[in-house]
């Protein structure tokens, strides 16, 4: 606080500036990352750069971004001390369904002789959803993610079939991570106080999941498109949704084989069901 009150600056809203200050919530997050001279950490968010200098002391190199340039101005003298910290003043997104190719290209260069990709971070909710999506449909070797989010978005990302945050972000993210909220946070450990309550969420990849889905590009529109409309019946979504490539006769013999009830709906399907769905349906397409 003294800091930007010394350089005249406040925290920007529009990108969902609230800082880590509790030092005991920071110190879990370090040790849940499991961070060791092995490790690539991406940091997106730099901040004010506190925890980028604790990340800087445990792992090989941290990749951090930083849009706002008033920022990037004290993360830059925060972490002038460290030789393994790259301090990118840019975006981590190239679009909402894309990283930046600049962020790609510097964790590629960097995962060299067995390191793994870490991302650790006190994230923006703005830039949350995306970023963790994108990296998982993404090659990049990443082992781990420990982040702080808002905790409707942590919900959502750990939810169960049949409740009512349960759907496409939860069924992308399961079929390919196994997801864990660590902690709830309050608003009192971040500075300035945010309106809601925060999640510390942990996901580690689950190439046993991974390696049941056919084609994932398909997978990822196919749970975006389901649960647009939650609500529907799943027949009538999947009849509407590839009317062009398939006759109702082709879904009725889909939905029998990978026997689901007449009168389901998405929310209440499991994710490894829905993984077969959409196996199943592809295959079908593609036999056209």
């Amino acid at each position: 606080m003294k800091l930007f009150k010394q350089h005249g600056f406040n925290p920007r809203t529009d990108l969902g500036q609230n800082f880590l200050i509790d030092l005991n919530i920071l110190e879990f997050v370090i040790k849940n990352a499991e961070l060791n001279r092995k490790d690539v950490v991406l940091e997106v968010g730099a901040g004010t750069g506190g925890m980028t200098t604790f990340l800087a002391l445990k792992a090989a190199e941290v990749v951090s971004f930083e849009i706002d340039s008033n920022m990037y101005g004290f993360a830059s003298h925060a972490v002038q001390g460290f030789d393994n910290v790259a301090l990118i003043h840019s975006d981590a997104l190239k679009s909402k369904n894309h990283l930046s190719p600049q962020l790609v290209d510097l964790v590629n260069e960097r995962l060299t002789d067995g390191r793994r990709l870490k991302l650790v971070a006190n994230l923006p909710y703005s830039i949350a959803t995306p970023l963790v999506s994108n990296i998982v449909a993404t090659e990049l070797d990443w082992s781990r993610m420990v982040i702080t989010i808002q905790w409707e978005l942590g919900q959502r990302m750990a939810a169960r079939p049949r409740r009512s945050n349960y759907g496409a972000l939860s069924v992308w993210l399961q079929s390919q991570c196994h997801v864990k909220i660590l902690r709830k946070v309050p608003p009192t450990v971040f500075w300035p106080r945010p309106k809601v309550d925060s999640a510390i969420v942990r996901l580690i990849p689950a190439p046993e999941k991974r390696a049941k889905i056919r084609d994932r590009a398909f997978l990822l529109d196919f749970v975006r498109r389901l649960f647009h409309q939650r609500r529907k019946l799943l027949r009538g979504m999947i009849v509407g949704m590839y009317r062009k490539q398939l006759a109702k006769d082709d879904v009725d013999d889909v939905l029998a084989e990978v026997k689901i009830k007449e009168g389901a709906r998405a929310e209440e399907l499991a994710v490894p069901v829905l993984v077969e769905l959409a196996n199943k349906i592809h295959e079908r397409i593609e036999s056209k």
